[in-house]
């Protein structure tokens, strides 16, 4: 698996910087915009995640499952893709809200360029495990969120 090409950026999240509260959780938890660009040759569809490591939880707490994007570069369409559960017991975009005090948390937007398509709605676990090897290449982008 290469990581040289894919690159996943956003006009509203700033790499290694704080996630704007209207992002997060509690506040409106608007989705974020993303940019994919590097596409690369073979890709069937891309799939995002986002994951929290830093949750008080054995796995982290993931945020964000969306599959069945088209493989081309520019701004994801949220619309066209699939969204997949997050761990609030829901689907789509849950914005961060860790508990208070609790630091700084990051925040782990990857984006995933796949050989062939996601069936169904797998949670990130699930994904990862089924789907590893079907992985042309992958990007992340990294924030940080605290309150």
């Amino acid at each position: 698996m290469a990581v040289a090409d894919l690159a996943l950026t956003s006009p509203d999240i700033t790499w290694g910087q704080r996630i704007d509260d209207r992002f997060a959780g509690q506040t409106g938890a608007e989705t974020p915009r993303l940019v994919v660009s590097g596409v690369p040759a073979g890709t069937v569809e891309l799939a995002v995640v986002c994951h929290d490591p830093d949750a008080p939880m054995p796995h982290g707490f993931t945020h964000w499952t969306l599959y069945g994007l088209p493989p081309v570069d520019g701004e994801l369409s949220v619309a066209r893709g699939r969204p997949g559960p997050h761990d609030d017991d829901g689907f789509g975009y849950v914005g961060p809200f860790p508990p208070f005090g609790h630091g700084d948390h990051h925040y782990y937007f990857w984006v995933y360029a796949l050989s062939r398509k996601v069936e169904g709605t797998p949670d990130r676990a699930t994904f990862l495990d089924t789907y590893a090897d079907a992985v042309i290449e992958q990007a992340r982008l990294v924030a940080t969120y605290s309150r």
